[in-house]
């Protein structure tokens, strides 16, 4: 049965139309990704006064613009929200001309990995960074992600996965495979983007919010006490977080 592109568009609009409204309806989601862009506007300091290109790849519903009013949002669907329409595999930005790079939740729906940090790799300008916000493969997170989530999580997959859908396909551990066990094969293949950190955390939070999909599992009051819980258990965050923070750094010219 032949596929209708511009079906997939609309569908895909509709549901990030969709996921902005649940992101700020679920107060405790809100209060999540307010606390992953905090992660991020710690990471942007300005130099010299000068501004910094900030780019946000896949904004999807999200409100970055709330706390980095800087940054430029994206999308590769036409949404009404976004600053720019564009591939993540096909960025319109010059050769070494963006500071920082941000992303939630995005990198594990790109089908084409390899692509994807060829461009990073290019439009970076050299001391330039991305951050993205991803799902761990821990013992907890993976028994969440194989049984309890809606999207594929395959530890033995590639950097590329066939794909029907931008917003839809995905593999959940898709960052683990490029960043931690194929690190070696990163390091080979891009010699100018420094892996400078990769830190796991968020073991309970997101999972209590019900996520995009599902019904919030306990009530706003809950979230202070769960990120009291999560500060407890943070030294057995590589055993228990179900995200990852994966900070790149370009360090010389291509």
């Amino acid at each position: 049965m032949k596929t209708d592109p511009e079906k997939y568009k609309q569908d895909e609009a509709s549901a990030i139309m969709r996921f902005a409204e649940i992101i700020r309806e679920k107060t405790f989601l809100k209060k999540i990704y307010a606390g992953f862009y905090d992660q991020f506007r710690k990471e942007i300091t300005p130099t010299n006064g000068s501004r910094k290109v900030i780019i946000e790849v896949g904004s999807g519903g999200g409100f970055i613009k709330e706390m980095i009013p800087e940054a430029l949002t994206s999308e590769i669907v036409p949404v009404p929200f976004v600053d720019n329409i564009f591939s993540a595999l096909k960025m319109p930005f010059k050769n070494n001309s963006v500071d920082f790079f941000l992303m939630i939740d995005v990198f594990h729906h790109i089908h084409d990995s390899w692509l994807f940090l060829k461009e990073l790799e290019r439009c970076l300008r050299c001391g330039g960074r991305a951050m993205m916000i991803e799902p761990a493969n821990t013992l907890w997170s993976r028994l969440i992600y194989k049984n309890f989530h809606h999207e594929t999580f395959n530890p033995a997959g590639d950097w590329m996965f066939d794909t029907h859908s931008p917003l839809f396909s995905a593999n959940g551990a898709l960052p683990w495979i490029v960043f931690q066990r194929d690190y070696k094969k990163f390091e080979e293949r891009f010699p100018s983007l420094k892996l400078e950190g990769l830190e796991h955390h968020t073991p309970f939070r997101y999972l209590a919010s019900g996520g995009l999909s599902k019904k919030q599992l306990l009530p706003l009051g809950f979230y202070n006490a769960l990120c009291y819980a999560e500060t407890l258990l943070s030294p057995f965050n590589q055993y228990l977080g179900m995200f990852m923070t994966v900070r790149l750094k370009k360090v010389m010219e291509r």
